[in-house]
């Protein structure tokens, strides 16, 4: 039987199916079929990955997996046998065995997962055989990694970055919602199921109810809306405005704004929100001119507070849109806005029916990035405002996103728990309206090119 070889060819199910029986043992005994195949230095290296994959597991991974659902023994003890006699010994906390239970599943899925790598990789040496009466040798294979097989090469580290900083940490985030890890359990706590979710989709009372939540909910959509468009929009408009051929000084303009966002964000946000005080630079000058007689309210007023963070976000984010936006604006095909002249299309006609599709086709991914981040933007709201004013009783203010409750919660309330599950909901959040708008957008639909 001839196989093509082509790399769709090696995965797990026609590897089991269409190998022999050393390729297939090679699932439970790893490099048996590379052994086989005379791939010798392959094979004990895969062995040898077996085998330290088993000592692993049964020596210190098994325990931590088996720890999981007592998380450590009740009271922060554990009944362990020493010298023929039962005895109690102080458990690791909670967090710790959390941590590690979590850490031993994932590696051992790794492992499993690393069983098809074996298969796999007896099936294709297997099929070297049958086509080319050889299977590769090790040096073969190390050439093929900076060329047909570079692609596994390059994507390995990121990959593994992946898995260990992100994808871990996010599974630990996730058990930590379903506990009572909070500032009355911070050393020994216990599995409570959905009572978190419960709290947080309840209006019992408290410092965390439902109102609460949607109120939050609310005003971080409306925030990251305004926050995303409104930048984009108007930084759009002075990027046209200087790109026009009658604007002077179009450098000196561009300059500006470059200059602009050299200025760390931190700096510019802490100034303004001593500039905004009651008694900050801002009033005190509006009250000599005379324009007012009692300071505005921009920190302690919730609608005050609200349209001030979004207003003082525009100074920041703008120079950021105007310096990406003129580079595209710059490389919209000309004939585009030839053809719209001919047909007597007005400058608004022009902007609606070229200027504004090519930009949107071009920047929707930019535009879905941004909402993203506004949606997380700790800095402008937690330096600006703190997320004031709150109400007397309640963990959130009227300003505050999810991003900033989640960290009142944990680092200033330590409630864990419950900061897991405002995480949870904002991944919901965030995904649902990224995949959403993205699938729409035409960047996603016609990946071709403008037309």
């Amino acid at each position: 039987m001839k196989h093509r070889g082509q790399e769709s060819e090696f995965g797990f199910l026609p590897a089991w199916r269409d190998g022999d029986i050393l390729t297939k043992l090679s699932l439970f005994v790893f490099g048996l079929g590379n052994f086989a195949h005379k791939q010798y230095v392959k094979g004990c290296m895969l062995i040898s990955v077996e085998i330290l994959g088993l000592v692993l597991f049964f020596s210190k991974g098994l325990s931590k997996i088996t720890a999981l659902p007592g998380l450590g023994g009740e009271g922060g003890q554990t009944r362990v046998k020493v010298n023929g006699f039962w005895t109690y010994v102080n458990s690791d906390p909670s967090v710790v065995v959390l941590l590690h239970g979590i850490a031993a599943i994932f590696l051992t899925l790794i492992f499993l997962w690393f069983a098809t790598v074996a298969l796999r990789s007896a099936f294709k040496a297997q099929v070297q055989i049958e086509n080319h009466g050889k299977a590769r040798s090790f040096g073969e294979d190390l050439k093929a990694l900076t060329n047909t097989d570079a692609p596994i090469l390059l994507m390995t580290l990121p990959t593994l970055g992946i898995l260990m900083f992100t994808i871990l940490p996010l599974i630990f985030m996730i058990t930590m919602a379903f506990t009572s890890f909070d500032s009355d359990n911070p050393t020994n706590f216990t599995w409570v199921g959905l009572e978190n979710f419960g709290k947080v989709f309840s209006n019992e009372g408290g410092s965390v109810n439902l109102n609460l939540f949607l109120g939050v909910l609310g005003w971080t959509l409306v925030w990251a809306f305004f926050a995303t468009f409104l930048n984009y929009f108007l930084g759009m408009f002075l990027a046209m405005l200087i790109n026009r051929r009658s604007t002077w000084g179009k450098s000196f303009w561009r300059a500006i704004f470059s200059l602009s966002v050299a200025v760390p964000q931190f700096v510019s946000l802490l100034v303004l929100r001593s500039m905004l005080q009651p008694e900050g630079a801002f009033n005190r000058l509006l009250q000599s001119s005379g324009l007012t007689d009692h300071a505005l309210p921009f920190f302690t007023d919730p609608t005050w507070a609200r349209v001030t963070v979004i207003i003082i976000n525009l100074w920041i984010g703008i120079p950021y849109t105007v310096m990406q936006v003129t580079g595209i604006l710059q490389n919209i095909p000309g004939e585009l806005y030839e053809a719209a002249r001919l047909d007597g299309a007005s400058w608004w006609q022009t902007y609606r029916s070229v200027t504004m599709p090519y930009m949107l086709f071009v920047m929707t991914p930019y535009l879905i990035t941004t909402f993203t981040a506004n949606v997380n933007n700790f800095n402008v709201i937690y330096l600006l405002s703190g997320g004031d004013p709150t109400p007397v009783g309640d963990s959130a203010g009227k300003t505050d996103l999810l991003i900033t409750w989640l960290y009142k919660l944990t680092v200033d309330r330590g409630d864990y728990n419950i900061g897991a599950v405002i995480g949870i909901l904002t991944f919901i959040v965030l995904s649902t309206v990224a995949l959403i708008t993205y699938r729409r957008s035409g960047s996603y639909r016609n990946e071709e090119g403008f037309q």
